[in-house]
C-alpha cells in the first residue's frame, strides 16, 4: 500500500551503522512508496535531521560513537525542531525499552523484526505526526484569523470613538440632554468593546509567542498607584475605600518594589485586577498589599502583591479554572473572561505566579509574585 497524504510523499530517515541493515529497511519501505534517506552513524543522522527534518526517524540502538539514545536524547532537546517520531531498533534483547522511552522515542522493535509488524508501527507514529502537524495548522490558522479579525475590528471602533464624541460635544448642531446621556451609553459600550479587542489581540500576541516585552527597571509602588488614581473615581461612585498598603516596604528605602519588566505589561495586570476587585464589590472597599520576600544565594527574590476586596468572592469549585482563557464567572457582572488569563499571561512572562483566595459572600485575594531580577 503507498502511503501519501495530501499529495506529500512521507519522507523517513534511517539510521544504522550495518549497511546491510539499511538496504533491507529501504527495500521495504521505498516498495510501500515512502522516500527514504539513510545515516550511518549518529553525528551525520543529527546533521541530516537539522538541515531536513524527516517525517520519522528509525534508529538503531547499538551504533559506535553515539548510540541511538544519546541521539535520540539530542534531537529532542533542540528547541528549533517540530516534533519528529522516532522509533528505535535493537537487535539486543537486553537493551532497556525504559531507557529509550526516557530519552524521548516514541516506539521500540527488535531485530530481526517482522516486515508487517514494523509497516504497522511506521503507519502508527506517521498518522500521530499528521495529526499533530494538523493541529499545529489549525492553530496556526486560528491565531492569524483572530489577529487579522482584532484588528480589522479596531479601524472602525477608533473611527466610531471618535464621531460620538464629536457628537457628545456638539460639534456639528445643538442636541438635547436626553440624546446627550444616549451617546454617553454608546461611547461606553463602544469602548468596552474596544477594550475586549485590544485584550483578545494581547492574548492572541503572548500564545502566538509573538509578543516582546520591554525591559526596564519598573517601580512597582508608582505603577500601582498611578492605576489606582485613575480607578478612584469608579470606587468613589460606589462608595467603596481603595488604598494602598507598602508599610513593609519603608524599611527598604528607595530600592523597596523596584523589579526589572516591561512596565506597560505590569501595569495592565494592576489595571485588570484592582478594576476587577471595584466592579465585583458593592460595600467595603479594596486594599493592595506590597511587600517583599527576600531569599538567599540559591533563592530568588520576590515583590508580592496582594490584591484584597470585599466583594461577592469567587465558588471554589471555579477557583482552580480562574484564570484559563474565556472562562467565564457566575456573577452577571462576568466579562469575556479574557482580562485574568491574559493577567496570567504577563506574570508568567515575567517569570512571576498568580494565585487567588476566596470566600463566597467574603471577598477575593489576588496574589502575585514578581521575581526581582538583577
Amino acid at each position: 500500500m503507498s502511503v501519501v497524504e495530501n499529495s506529500k510523499i512521507d519522507r523517513i530517515l534511517a539510521v544504522d551503522d550495518t549497511r546491510d541493515n539499511l538496504i533491507l529497511v529501504q527495500t521495504i519501505l521505498e516498495s510501500e512508496g515512502y522516500e527514504i534517506d539513510l545515516a550511518a552513524d549518529g553525528i551525520s543522522a543529527l546533521q541530516h535531521v537539522e538541515q531536513s527534518p524527516p517525517d520519522l526517524i528509525l534508529l538503531d540502538v547499538m551504533m559506535p560513537g553515539m548510540d541511538g539514545y544519546e541521539v535520540t536524547r539530542r534531537i529532542r532537546k533542540n528547541p528549533a525542531l517540530n516534533y519528529i517520531p522516532i522509533l528505535l531498533i535493537t537487535a539486543f534483547h537486553e537493551s532497556s525499552v525504559v531507557e529509550g522511552l526516557d530519552a524521548g522515542a516514541d516506539d521500540f522493535i527488535r531485530k530481526p523484526f517482522d516486515t508487517d509488524e514494523l509497516l504497522a508501527r511506521v503507519r502508527s507514529l506517521l498518522r500521530l505526526k499528521h495529526s499533530l502537524d494538523e493541529q499545529k495548522k489549525m492553530a496556526r490558522q486560528r491565531e492569524d484569523f483572530v489577529s487579522r479579525l482584532t484588528h480589522d475590528l479596531r479601524t472602525p471602533l477608533v473611527a466610531a470613538d471618535r464621531m460620538l464624541g464629536l457628537f457628545e460635544q456638539e460639534t456639528f448642531c445643538k442636541i438635547s440632554p436626553e440624546m446627550k446621556q444616549a451617546i454617553a451609553v454608546m461611547i461606553r459600550s463602544n469602548q468596552n468593546l474596544m477594550q475586549m479587542v485590544n485584550t483578545l489581540l494581547e492574548v492572541y500576541r503572548f500564545e502566538a509567542g509573538k509578543k516582546t516585552l520591554n525591559w526596564e527597571s519598573c517601580n512597582l509602588r508608582e505603577i500601582i498607584q498611578e492605576v489606582v488614581s485613575e480607578l478612584s473615581p469608579l470606587a468613589s461612585e460606589k462608595s467603596l475605600t481603595l488604598k494602598i498598603n507598602t508599610s513593609e516596604l519603608e524599611q527598604l528605602g528607595k530600592n523597596g518594589g523596584v523589579m526589572m519588566g516591561d512596565a506597560l505589561e505590569i501595569r495592565r495586570v494592576f489595571n485588570n485586577l484592582i478594576g476587577n476587585a471595584i466592579k465585583f464589590t458593592d460595600t467595603g472597599g479594596i486594599e493592595i498589599r506590597i511587600s517583599e520576600k527576600s531569599g538567599n544565594s540559591q533563592t530568588q527574590d520576590w515583590v508580592i502583591i496582594e490584591v484584597e476586596d470585599t466583594g461577592y468572592g469567587i465558588a471554589p469549585e471555579d477557583q482552580p479554572n480562574v484564570f484559563e482563557r474565556f472562562r467565564q464567572g457566575r456573577n452577571k457582572r462576568s466579562g469575556s473572561g479574557l482580562g485574568l488569563h491574559l493577567s496570567s499571561r504577563i506574570v508568567e512572562a515575567h517569570g512571576g505566579a498568580i494565585a487567588v483566595t476566596s470566600e463566597l459572600g467574603q471577598g477575593t485575594t489576588f496574589i502575585v509574585r514578581l521575581p526581582k531580577h538583577d
